[in-house]
């Protein structure tokens, strides 16, 4: 594919217009030329420019010869600092190119970067990303032509073009360009656009060749000056072409547009112009170097002969020429030397220069120059020459301009005095100078046209501030803290940071290497800050940072550094330049700078370290601590904590106390103490000093010999068997072991004096065998007599066991009882712990571990010979009655009263062979024979003479000996070619071992072998026919003696080799080698031949292009041609598709021709594009032939594979054939296919293909007489595509086609029914229109008596609608504010948003044992989350997986928010990255921009989400709460004034029209008292709740049903409440007293509530006939005993009430909506639908009667414009608080500021100019993802109850807070939604709001990272300990184990991942993960 796009580059170049190469991003990093960029970017565009004959335009070349480089990946050697620190974040940037580069110049005022190279010109943006590329050459030319003419001899050919000048008119925007080519012409380019081309010049200006000096650069000059900018040009003679002679060595060249670079000012014989004269030449060069101007001259810095004299010996120097800017003659043209000489090298003189800089001094430079800092200095790197040869020793001198001036004035003075010659014969005549009576000569005198041009005598000299012994290229410098900093580039590719303290001292701080091996280009330039420095080399540009503070972590490596740039900033505890730190000056330590400050440390800690139960005040000594205005406090801080306690001052450091002893954490089981960082800050500010101080706990010690032995001061008490960090509170009166860490004279110190059990002379291990008897026992070590006097218990854990014994102590010993030991387990031996116990429970130590190893002989052996080569210490030996092996008291004894135990020193009987390899051997013996069995012997000895093959000796190796296992041994030959066979035979001692099988001695033979040639490359298998071919042990086989054929396969009589490569076309003896019998095939030889090769490879359609083709389903024929095919067995052709290789066999005709299959490729479902179709690596399987692998590269082609073809069915089913030919359609029938990889069976005969094309198949049917086929229709058409292709097309019929004979009699007979079906149902049709039509005249008539009753009624209702708009109601404010506002604590709210649902997620679960465990993996899996490049990366694997799904998505984001909760401000950066890479891929996608943050469908959006959720708690706390819950309290309370619904949740007064009631409901208001009872609930030992309330005034409905009443009793008493402490109403009976004795319990249903049909109405206050002013009271259901109660109603009658399951219709049930079939979940047992105000039908058929009573229900929407007028105010206050800057006295939160001005950001940086746009994605940001979930879910802010009403009615005020951020106009209409209809008129408005609030936040000054990073700092402080951490790193880690592959590949091959080795830490989690 590279190929074909190189190709293709002339034939585009003649017809693509020249384009940009906009927004390329260079990261590509690979080597690749030109066509391989071009493969590997086919997204991006690529440009190219048109070119015309000899235009100096040239084209834009392909980007494809750039490559770029970000963040370099390379150390950095510091050659003269302390350490190596690495660079690679200093590097910010590099771009390569294949072209060589000459000039770099950066535009100060854009910060573009231009590079000039040879036949390219590069534009860059300042991060070097390439924004223009321009070709210039190669071009036809000559050095005898000239731009416009060319001699008729003259031959033109391709010549480069170097670039020679590389200049910015900065007066007039213009970028100068000068070119070898065409003797060295110039072009004027457009600064914006560098392929634009805005003057061509034919004039000669510069060098015109690759390596003469070319200077340049613009000041002002003739003809007037100052105003006037001209060309200074300094050029060295090229003596190349006749055309030089007109070149002015130096020269003023105009740069007005009308006399573009010609001489600016002439005369006759003068003119600001200097030529080197005809004599000089040739032989007299001068080689300009740098070129500046200075205070009103212009100056160049060259390098030239020192004398124009052939005679004396060559000496080149530096020397600066000099001209007036005024001088339009050049009478002021001087020249004097430079000197650069060492007084410390004994005079070494750097005589050329290499490079110059003109700069500004610094304070310090300024001071040892006498200059100011405004004035010039000469910064110069010089080297010592040899000849005009620089070498490696190198200098830095700096020249002050001032001197220098000075210094010309001498000279001249000199010479106007008459004194000396003017000098400079290889301009004009050397003449005596002429006195003239001049008497004022300054350091501005312009000359005259006497003495003139004068080359003055005396040098300007100066002594090197440094010396380098590497040569030096390139210099710049700067100034900073005082200091002149220096760059310096080498000829190894190293830039030298080097800072000049002085005239006389500098010190080089860094070395950076740039591009090892090329030398650093003299064109170093700053941008326009002066922080990064642009360098370049031959093939490379790169950005490097001035400075990089930020790499040192510590004061120590920041102050070591010694760079002047970088001080330590106490206060923020980072190393930084000056201008980030807070600065005070009255204290210097505050910044300290390496030359003049001290670190911060803490020298000592009294104490260092502390038992963790006790506190005291430590004394830290603390050295250079800044004076702080400030409180300073200590933190003790751990993995788990922080702990902060008071620091008091004091003259040299500060007392802390430690935290209290409960803070603490916990020493970690088996551990013994926790070391914490103690640091000293403000209490806000970062460390200032920290040091590690430790906290142990000597009571985790158990036993006396560890507590003594502790590296802390720790005791122990004997009696009290304890150990303490106090013993005079601990151990008085008790004998004391004092610790080795305890400072001071003892009388019992160190483990010594403990009281142990030591081992007797049987060692620490004492062995028993199982099921024997054994009294153990220990030597004693005892201190006091109370332990002599106690009562001794030994105790023996076994298997889990615990056995306790008495002991008795004589002397020092201990005798525990006897006992026999027993184990149940199956393993050969068991350990026992033993202890010895004192005083009931107190072990005695045991240091030496002494133990019990109870041991089964039976069990260690299982065969004699093992048995008695066991270890001497078990005592096991062979019992030969049991054949077993035991220890001898456990073997019966014989009838003679003796053992039959054989000891290891006897040998064992019955030595037995089971197996032996091989079977056979060559009789020349040398055979290796294994020989397997048991009782092989004890030891070597015992079988080295014992081991006899068929009678004849073998000899066995030591080294291949198993202990009675198995002999390895060498048989020697018979002697004699005979057959022979024979037993093996093992013979130890009287015992003899005898195999079953014979082995046999046999002669091998060879009787054939195939193939006889092959490749040189090897890889043939030769298979070799004969007998006897596996005889022996070692069996190999060559060609000829050296070249080896490895063995694959033998037996006896056939055996496989694979032949390796050889040197040549050899031919040679095929040999084997049986151990000591060679055997060689005589008949005929093994030739090895020519490797195969191959010449083309193709398939498909002839006509295409010859490339390999193929289809997923494989089986395409392929053509192979070439050579040599007829030698390779079995070869194969193999594909590489997606990581996988796929084969197919091929088939060789001819020794030039092979056909293959194509293979079968497996694209998982992956559609293939025909148009362009995928492009892969293919190659063959030769035997090991490798020239033919991996043609794709060798022969610059692909194998090109297409979609499946399709063939479509027959339109009909059956296709009657009709013509001589049979057409089948398709698509991609051609791409990879042509005629003879198509079969089409017609039948089971072939119909022969004729055309194949792109959509159409035609073949010719064969004879009906030919077809066998069974179907009455006709034979079935198949076509069959390669090897697994096949469809089924349909049949085709050979008869003629007929109507009835495609219908079939079935289908007649469906047609003959349906005629008759339709005859009936128009009949039906005639009789009922009939009977309608006299129906409907009856109907008419009664409808129209009915519209004046409807009439009536509509007005009635009106008129109420209109009266309640006009209704204020004033007391709903006052209610509202009565009571406070019940706030969800901080970690309740965000767990609502970011993990609704869930109750008790798994972040606020604090007791998870299971995660102490992983506790260690999931903090190096917290450091990964922490981690930018992991985490990105991390996110992005997951997002890129197709099976990530949405759910997925939103909990991956909450986790990873929840993770960084404590570090918002990394949290901060990664969102900000995330969304970037968002906003990126909506632009680049086809998605327009306005989508962006629509939807959640990222994990950057759902971050974003929560990021809101955490910073704006504070916001809604203090402003926007009290708003929104006076907008549901609003909304609540307007509700409950109407009936509400207790099934449907509709109600009288609603926002939202889906729960609007339309009908007419009667109602009346009452009041009731209600009083309560409940238990009493105490919190801190305050009643929570009030346990007794009576007689409260509730406002109800006599409409509401039971529990409505019971809620707003409820809501009323305890209206101060939240809600989630009140009792909840299904906790409580509604009690009705009805005077002193009279109680009724109320229930919504019971045996009094009315039926209907299907229908059950719900109880209400009218049906119980409850009057105004009635006493309710509030009982819990347990106390509840009154079920019964007499009441009279209107019928006089008794009722009966009855507890009713309330579940059937709460508010928990369904929300219902009027398109639904409102109840029919509601269905019971007895078939009743329960209803309280309104039923809903199930059908729209009604009964007549109900209809005529209905009125038409869109007249109460009326209702709507009541209830939206009520609610105004409040929805009002709502918006105006979120959609203004400053509201209530609250500041607009920093968190919206900042991420606004991060979206404007973001579309000023991708070009986004609509407003609209940058509209809707702050909209999308911040009201829609958050302020929208928070106005419908105020539940998720509030502790109240939302009900289904409430909902309806926020969500229509949610969606017109939407629609007021929107900017689209909606057309509303009749049928647009009511719930837009109802704020049509406000919505205007409040877009107005919205539009104001960005603009007003737009407006704002931005935020400081600064402030913003302080703000998120105190959030993360605040909220650190909210949610469990742990728990949710686990619940991330499951997705990383989820989808570990694929993440594990991106960190592969992530290039910053490979530097930080994030896959291998990942991999690293997983191990301790799957471990713990």
């Amino acid at each position: 594919m590279q190929i074909i796009y190189y190709l293709l580059i002339p034939l585009f170049l003649h017809q693509v217009e020249s384009k940009n190469v906009n927004n390329y991003k260079a990261n590509n990093t690979s080597s690749s030329k030109t066509s391989i960029l071009f493969a590997s970017l086919p997204s991006k565009e690529i440009s190219f420019a048109s070119t015309s004959s000899r235009s100096l335009t040239g084209f834009n070349f392909p980007v494809a010869s750039l490559k770029t480089v970000q963040n370099v990946n390379e150390s950095v050697i510091c050659h003269q600092c302390d350490s190596n620190k690495n660079h690679s974040k200093t590097i910010t940037g590099s771009i390569k190119f294949d072209t060589f580069l000459n000039h770099l110049v950066v535009d100060t005022i854009t910060g573009r970067v231009f590079v000039g190279g040879v036949n390219h010109l590069y534009q860059l943006s300042p991060d070097l990303e390439l924004h223009e590329s321009v070709q210039t050459g190669p071009r036809n030319d000559s050095v005898e032509c000239t731009f416009l003419d060319c001699p008729a001899h003259a031959v033109p050919k391709l010549t480069d073009n170097y670039n020679k000048v590389l200049l910015i008119d900065r007066s007039t925007s213009r970028l100068i360009a000068c070119g070898s080519l065409f003797q060295g012409i110039c072009t004027v380019r457009n600064l914006q656009n560098v392929s634009i081309v805005e003057q061509e010049v034919p004039d000669a200006v510069v060098a015109n060749d690759a390596n003469s000096s070319t200077v340049a650069f613009i000041a002002p000059g003739p003809p007037q000056h100052p105003v006037t900018n001209v060309l200074y040009v300094g050029v060295t003679y090229t003596n190349n072409s006749p055309y030089r002679s007109e070149i002015p060595a130096v020269a003023s060249r105009s740069l007005e547009k009308t006399k573009m670079f010609q001489i600016a000012s002439s005369a006759v014989t003068t003119g600001t112009r200097a030529f080197i004269n005809s004599y000089a030449r040739e032989a007299y060069f001068v080689n300009y170097v740098y070129g500046f101007s200075s205070e009103r001259f212009s100056y160049f810095l060259t390098t030239q002969l020192k004398h124009n004299h052939h005679s004396l010996p060559k000496e080149y120097i530096t020397k600066l020429v000099r001209i007036c800017q005024e001088d339009s003659n050049y009478y002021s043209y001087t020249e004097i030397p430079v000197d650069c000489i060492s007084d410390a090298q004994g005079g070494t003189k750097y005589n050329l220069v290499q490079a110059g800089f003109l700069g500004k001094p610094s304070v310090d430079l300024a001071d040892s120059l006498a200059i100011t800092i405004q004035d010039d200095v000469l910064f110069g790197v010089f080297s010592k020459g040899h000849g005009n040869v620089s070498t490696d020793k190198s200098a830095l001198c700096v020249y002050s301009l001032k001197s220098i001036r000075r210094k010309f004035m001498q000279n001249i003075k000199s010479c106007f005095s008459g004194n000396g010659s003017r000098g400079l014969d290889f301009i004009s005549p050397n003449m005596p100078c002429v006195s003239t009576k001049l008497q004022t000569i300054g350091e501005d005198f312009c000359g005259l046209d006497v003495n003139s041009p004068l080359g003055g005598e005396q040098p300007i000299t100066a002594v090197p501030v440094s010396i380098f012994n590497t040569k030096l290229t390139a210099v710049a410098a700067t100034s900073a803290s005082g200091y002149t900093v220096v760059f310096i580039g080498t000829a190894n590719g190293y830039i030298k940071k080097v800072v000049i303290e002085s005239i006389t001292s500098a010190n080089e701080y860094a070395s950076i290497p740039i591009n090892v091996g090329s030398p650093v280009n003299p064109d170093m330039q700053f941008d326009n800050q002066n922080l990064n420095i642009y360098v370049m080399t031959d093939h490379e540009v790169a950005k490097v940072k001035v400075f990089d503070c930020s790499k040192y972590s510590t004061c120590a490596e920041c102050l070591g550094a010694k760079d002047p740039y970088c001080g330590w900033c106490s206060l923020e505890n980072k190393c930084s330049p000056r201008s980030n730190c807070q600065d005070d000056a009255n204290d210097p330590l505050y910044w300290v700078s390496y030359k003049t400050g001290k670190c911060t440390t803490i020298t000592s800690v009294v104490p260092h370290q502390l038992q963790r139960t006790t506190a005291r005040t430590l004394e830290l000594t603390i050295d250079h601590l800044p004076q702080l205005k400030e409180n300073l406090v200590c933190a003790f801080t751990t993995e788990e904590k922080a702990l902060f306690t008071n620091a008091t001052k004091k003259r040299n450091g500060v007392n802390c106390t430690t935290p209290r002893t409960d803070m603490l954490p916990q020493i970690q089981q088996g551990k013994h103490h926790f070391t914490a960082k103690l640091s000293v800050r403000t209490k806000n500010g970062p460390d200032l000093v920290s040091t590690d101080f430790t906290f142990f706990d000597c009571s985790t010690h158990s036993s006396c010999t560890r507590c003594v032995s502790s590296e802390f001061p720790c005791d122990w008490c004997v009696e009290a068997h304890r150990c303490t960090h106090d013993t005079a509170e601990n151990c008085r009166n008790d004998i004391l072991v004092t610790g080795v860490s305890r400072i001071g004279p003892s009388y019992r110190s160190g483990p010594g004096f403990c009281p142990t059990i030591n081992a007797t002379g049987d060692g620490s291990e004492v062995l028993v065998a199982a099921g024997t008897s054994k009294s153990i026992k220990v030597k004693v070590h005892i201190i006091g007599q109370f332990i002599v006097q106690t009562r001794f218990v030994c105790q023996f854990n076994i298997e889990g066991r615990v056995t306790s014994l008495n002991a008795q102590l004589l002397g020092d010993t201990i005798y525990c009882d006897n006992m026999e030991f027993q184990y149940t387990s199956r393993s050969p031996n068991l350990t026992a712990t033993f202890a010895v116990i004192w005083g009931g429970s107190k072990p005695l130590d045991n240091p030496h571990d002494i133990h019990v190893v109870i041991y089964r002989c039976r069990d260690m052996a299982d065969s004699c010979g093992m048995c008695l080569a066991l270890s001497e210490k078990y005592n096991c030996g062979w019992c030969s009655s049991t054949n077993t092996c035991e220890v001898e008291e456990q073997c019966n004894k014989n009838n003679e009263g003796k053992t039959d135990w054989l000891n290891r020193m006897e040998t064992c009987p019955n030595p037995e062979i089971h197996s032996f390899v091989p079977k056979t051997g060559p009789w020349e013996g040398g055979t290796n024979i294994t020989i397997s069995g048991i009782n092989l012997g004890k030891n070597f000895t015992d079988i080295y003479s014992g081991v006899r093959i068929a009678g004849i000796n073998c000899m066995p190796f030591q080294q291949y000996y198993i202990d009675t296992k198995q002999i390895v041994c060498t048989v020697d030959s018979p002697g004699e070619q005979l057959y022979r066979s024979g037993r093996i035979v093992v013979q130890i001692g009287d015992y003899r071992g005898e195999s079953k099988e014979d082995y046999e001695f046999v002669d091998p033979k060879m009787s054939n072998f195939s193939p006889r040639h092959g490749p040189v490359s090897g890889g043939t298998q030769i298979r070799i026919l004969g007998k006897y071919l596996n005889a022996g042990s070692r069996i190999q086989v060559f060609i000829n003696e050296h070249l080896p054929c490895e063995i694959l396969s033998v037996d006896a009589s056939q055996a496989i080799c694979r032949t390796a490569s050889s040197p040549g076309i050899i031919e040679g003896r095929l040999k084997m080698v049986f151990d000591n019998g060679l055997r060689e095939f005589n008949d005929y030889n093994f030739k090895y031949v020519l490797d195969p090769s191959i010449e083309q490879v193709s398939s498909g359609p002839s006509g295409q292009i010859k490339v390999p083709k193929g289809i997923p389903a494989g089986g395409i024929k392929i053509s192979v041609t070439g050579k040599q095919f007829e030698y390779i067995q079995n070869p194969s052709m193999y594909v590489y598709f997606k990581g996988s290789i796929y084969l197919s066999q091929c088939g060789v005709l001819s020794p030039t021709e092979m056909v293959c299959d194509s293979p079968i490729i497996k694209t998982n479902g992956e559609m293939l594009d025909a148009e362009n179709p995928e492009k892969l690596e293919y190659g063959f399987k030769m035997d090991n032939v490798v020239q033919v692998q991996n043609l794709s590269s060798k022969h610059n082609n692909y194998f090109e594979l297409y979609p499946n073809p399709v063939y479509y069915n027959f339109e009909e089913r059956v296709k009657y054939y009709k013509s001589e030919y049979l057409t089948i359609n398709g698509r991609h029938l051609d791409r990879a296919c042509k005629e003879s990889d198509v079969v089409v069976l017609i039948g089971k005969a072939v119909c022969n293909i004729t055309s194949l094309s792109r959509q159409q198949l035609t073949c010719r049917p064969p004879p009906e007489s030919n077809i066998d086929s069974s179907s009455e229709t006709g034979p079935e058409v198949i076509v069959r595509v390669g090897s697994t292709l096949e469809y089924r097309i349909g049949v085709l019929s050979y008869a003629s086609p007929n109507i009835m004979h495609g219908l079939g009699k079935n289908a007649l007979f469906a047609v003959i029914a349906g005629v008759v079906i339709l005859l009936l149902i128009f009949v039906a049709l005639l009789v009922a229109y009939k009977k309608k039509t006299s129906e409907s005249n009856r109907v008419l008539r009664n409808m129209q008596e009915q519209m004046d009753i409807l009439e009536l009624r509509v007005a009635a209702e009106c008129k109420e609608a209109f009266a309640e708009l006009q209704t204020e109601m004033t007391d709903l404010t006052g209610d509202l504010t009565s009571g406070g506002i019940p706030f969800l604590d901080y970690r309740t709210y965000a767990m609502k948003i970011l993990f609704p649902n869930h109750e008790d997620h798994i972040v606020l679960q604090w007791e998870r044992p299971e995660l102490l465990r992983k506790e260690k993996g999931l903090r190096l899996f917290g450091q990964l989350i922490m981690n930018k490049t992991f985490l990105l990366l991390f996110i992005r694997t997951l997002e890129s997986n197709r099976y990530f799904s949405m759910r997925e998505r939103v909990n991956v984001a909450s986790l990873i928010m929840v993770t960084l909760q404590s570090k918002l401000e990394y949290c901060t950066d990664i969102l900000k990255t995330l969304l970037s890479d968002l906003i990126e891929k909506c632009i680049e996608g086809k998605s327009h921009p306005k989508l962006l943050l629509r939807r959640t469908e990222s994990v950057a959006e759902k971050m974003l989400s929560a990021w809101f959720t955490f910073l704006l708690f504070k916001f809604l706390k203090e402003c926007a709460g009290e708003p929104l819950y006076m907008l549901f309290r609003a909304v609540k309370g307007q509700v409950d004034k109407g009936p509400v619904d207790a099934c449907t949740h509709e109600a009288r007064y609603s926002l939202s029209e889906e729960k609007l009631i339309r009908q007419l409901i009667d109602f009346r208001p009452m009041t009731v008292y209600a009083s309560i009872t409940q238990q009493p609930i105490f919190c801190n030992n305050m009643e929570l709740l009030p346990t007794h309330t009576e007689n409260v005034p509730v406002k109800v409905l006599d409409c509401d049903t039971i529990g409505q009443v019971k809620e707003k009793c409820l809501d009323t008493i305890y209206r101060n409440i939240p809600s989630s402490q009140r009792p909840r109403k299904d906790d409580l009976d509604l009690e009705w007293r009805t005077g002193a004795t009279g109680r009724v319990i109320l229930y919504d249903e019971d045996t009094t509530s009315k039926t209907e049909s299907e229908w059950k109405k719900l109880n209400t206050l009218q049906h119980y006939n409850v009057p105004d002013s009635a006493g309710l009271s509030l009982v819990p259901k347990q106390s509840s005993i009154y079920n019964f109660s007499i009441l009279s109603d209107k019928n006089e009658k008794s009722h009966k009430y009855e507890t009713l399951n309330l579940s059937k219709y709460t508010s928990s049930s369904p929300t219902f909506s009027r398109a639904g079939s409102p109840l029919n979940n509601d269905m019971h047992e007895n078939g009743l639908k329960y209803w309280h105000l309104v039923k809903h039908h199930d059908s729209d058929i009604q009964k007549e009667g109900e209809r005529v009573n209905k009125l038409v229900s869109e007249i109460y929407l009326t209702r709507l414009l009541a209830t939206k007028g009520t609610l105004q105010k409040f929805v009002d206050d709502l918006f105006e608080t979120i959609f203004s800057t400053a509201h209530r006295g609250s500041a607009l939160p920093l968190a919206i500021k900042y991420m606004f001005d991060f979206l404007d950001d973001q579309a000023l940086l991708h070009g986004i100019t609509d407003p609209e746009v940058v509209h809707t994605w702050k909209s999308n940001s911040l009201p829609l993802r958050f302020w929208v979930n928070l106005i419908k879910n105020p539940n998720f802010v509030f502790d109240i109850h939302k009900s289904n009403i409430v909902d309806s009615c926020l969500s229509v005020v949610a969606q017109t807070f939407m629609d007021s951020c929107s900017t689209s106009d909606h057309r509303l209409g009749k049928d647009s939604p009511s719930s837009k209809l109802l704020y049509a008129k406000d919505i205007p408005e409040y877009r107005k709001w919205v539009d104001r609030y960005y603009r007003d936040i737009r407006e704002m000054p931005p935020i400081s990272d600064q402030d913003m990073n302080a703000m998120l700092a105190e959030e993360s402080r605040l909220h650190t300990t909210e949610f469990n951490t742990n728990c949710a790193l686990h619940e991330l880690y499951t997705y990383a184990v989820k989808y570990n592959e694929q993440l594990t590949v991106t960190l592969e091959e992530d290039e910053f991942s490979q530097k930080q080795r994030l896959a291998f830490k990942l991999e690293q989690v997983h191990n301790i993960m799957s471990a713990e």
